[in-house]
């Protein structure tokens, strides 16, 4: 295949690397990187802190609990990286918020590529969840209130964890499992990815694309997705939450899709540490109903 013929949507693969990359359009790209990890040890340092909870038999297989009180509603998080980078540990500066709000909060680790499949991603991700709910109480959670949210990748994942049948998966878990999520700036058909210089790691094929595509897995039932993206992310973001809104209200599922204002693919993650963030108010009232 020649480097100049359309690959996707008319796009040749040098324009999606464009398209589907962050770095050449955001100013003080490594300053997210270096201020996030620190502000999360601070929260890790002044906040109570179940750490390292395993769920699975993996090393990554990990997830910290900053509690709230009884009964407390879960927000689990699951942090970005295009699948095959970054660690829970930067993305705890958003614990404070939610713990002063009475919300749990949860930052999950998951094997990343290549050392695993994208698939084996997903069902990793479907463990954290369901053994969060089954030890929610021992916490102080509410496993009744389970709330997901992620971003990039982590979007990704939450996407297919909301829409995940876990009555399927045994053991007598509610369907409601998972009461509702915030996908925030995702990727919701993986189509694109087979294109990108990326993929020699992530390695994900058309029967990946059709397995694990939120847009091409659609549920009968779940609980409201929230989908955000920033108006500085580019088009194809734009067009893939579009797209995903599209086919869940298609399927008569509830989909909130909020874009922001002047918010690039990493500043928009700012939005669910401050409570008076217009993303944070969103996902709260999302965990409220």
């Amino acid at each position: 295949m020649s480097r100049d013929e359309a690959v996707y949507r008319g796009y040749r693969r040098a324009e999606l690397e464009l398209l589907y990359s962050h770095r050449h359009r955001i100013e003080g790209y490594d300053g997210y990187l270096e201020r996030w990890p620190r502000e999360s040890a601070t929260a890790r340092e002044r906040l109570d802190l179940i750490p390292d909870v395993a769920y699975g038999r993996r090393a990554a297989e990990r997830y910290d609990v900053f509690p709230a009180g009884p009964r407390a509603p879960v927000h689990v998080f699951f942090h970005g990286g295009y699948w095959h980078s970054q660690d829970k540990h930067g993305f705890e500066f958003m614990a404070p918020a939610w713990v002063a709000r009475g919300a749990a909060f949860v930052s999950a680790n998951y094997p990343l590529c290549p050392t695993v499949t994208l698939p084996e991603i997903v069902e990793s991700c479907r463990r954290c969840l369901a053994h969060v709910h089954d030890h929610a109480a021992t916490w102080g959670g509410d496993p009744g209130r389970v709330f997901v949210s992620g971003h990039s990748a982590g979007g990704h994942i939450a996407a297919c964890l909301v829409s995940t049948g876990w009555e399927d998966l045994g053991r007598g878990r509610p369907a409601d499992l998972v009461k509702g999520g915030a996908a925030v700036s995702g990727v919701y058909d993986l189509e694109p990815m087979r294109f990108l210089e990326v993929n020699d790691t992530l390695r994900i094929d058309g029967a990946t694309v059709r397995e694990c595509s939120p847009l091409r897995t659609v549920p009968r039932t779940a609980g409201p997705l929230l989908l955000a993206v920033g108006t500085g992310e580019g088009e194809e973001f734009a067009r893939q939450q579009r797209d995903h809104a599209a086919a869940w209200r298609s399927a008569g599922l509830e989909c909130r899709e909020m874009v922001l204002d002047g918010e690039n693919h990493f500043s928009i993650v700012d939005g669910l540490a401050r409570e008076d963030a217009e993303l944070f108010a969103a996902v709260f009232a999302l965990m409220e109903a």
